[in-house]
């Protein structure tokens, strides 16, 4: 019997060679994902969990921060300093919240992510901010920012309007992927609008309701959900209070039905505690950022739990 040499040579390319061109074509194209991926330094877990809403797999997001720490006072590590180097886009809540620490960064990063580039996002330049003060400030007045309550991500209204800017950010650093990020903005914007309409039914009752917090870390929640602030824990905002302190703060609370007492995880929990013995009111670890419990995964989970737990208090 006569071989086909000509037909065996086909054969032979077909199960050698076209898997590996297979291979090399596969290889060349997740090497091409990779490069067109953003990378994304988030100081705090809600801007890297809105990152990766809307950036999808072409984003990759890192959060400085966790939920457990007070992103008022961490250090500018060196593998901080690393990840930035890395960056195309910082995303951060702005408003003075990372002032001690987010400086230093960007001194060490590169000229795109300079303040005034596509590389720098501060959410708090695009929302209404609250308790802007009137006056000079001065440390005799306690850890208050100058430009107003950093805390912008505890209102779903304005998480809304960041993914927007967000969304335009991502297209502009990574034009090739401007139609998926518009098309994952739309998605998230569909999701979020359902379910902020469905919060704002399940706060409807909550109006006036009175909440002492520790910190104003919870000032745009109780804006929303138009709640009654009656008091904080801290006397002056960053400084711990004493026994004086907590029995003023009761003095003025202690008359006052179905008192919401609230502290975020990384707040500590002594004074809140006193206070919940006193009123036998419970403390409410509400949870601020995702990772904040083990149900906030997201940013969806972080309001479903956050309304949970003043509901379920009451």
């Amino acid at each position: 019997m006569r071989i086909n040499i000509d037909k065996l040579k086909t054969h032979t390319f077909k199960i050698v060679i076209a898997p590996t061109l297979a291979i090399f074509l596969g290889l060349a194209s997740a090497a091409n994902i990779a490069a067109d991926t953003v990378q994304v330094f988030a100081c705090e877990p809600e801007w890297s969990s809105l990152a990766e809403e809307i950036g999808g797999n072409r984003v990759k997001a890192f959060s400085a921060t966790h939920a457990q720490q007070n992103p008022h006072f961490i250090r500018a590590r060196p593998s901080l300093i690393a990840k930035v180097r890395k960056a195309d886009l910082i995303f951060c809540s702005g408003a003075g919240l990372e002032v001690g620490w987010l400086p230093i960064l960007i001194q060490k990063a590169g000229a795109d992510l300079q303040p005034g580039t596509n590389g720098y996002l501060m959410a708090s330049d695009y929302v209404r901010i609250l308790e802007q003060p009137h006056s000079h400030v001065d440390r005799s007045m306690g850890d208050i920012h100058p430009e107003g309550n950093p805390h912008v991500h505890m209102d779903p209204r304005n998480i809304l309007i960041v993914a927007k800017e967000l969304s335009n950010r991502l297209s502009k650093i990574e034009p090739g992927s401007s139609e998926f990020f518009t098309a994952q903005f739309d998605n998230f914007s569909e999701r979020w609008s359902e379910a902020l309409s469905r919060w704002e039914n399940e706060i409807s009752n909550l109006t006036e309701y009175p909440i002492v917090t520790h910190h104003k870390s919870f000032s745009y929640f109780v804006d929303w959900a138009k709640l009654k602030d009656v008091g904080s824990i801290e006397p002056k905002p960053g400084l711990p209070p004493t026994i004086r302190d907590l029995n003023n703060l009761y003095t003025s609370v202690k008359d006052i039905n179905n008192l919401l007492i609230v502290r975020s995880p990384y707040d500590p929990a002594k004074g809140a505690a006193w206070l919940s013995e006193k009123t036998s009111r419970p403390a409410i670890v509400m949870p601020y950022t995702v990772g904040g419990n083990e149900n906030v995964t997201d940013l969806f989970s972080l309001f479903d739990e956050s309304i949970r737990l003043i509901k379920s208090s009451l």
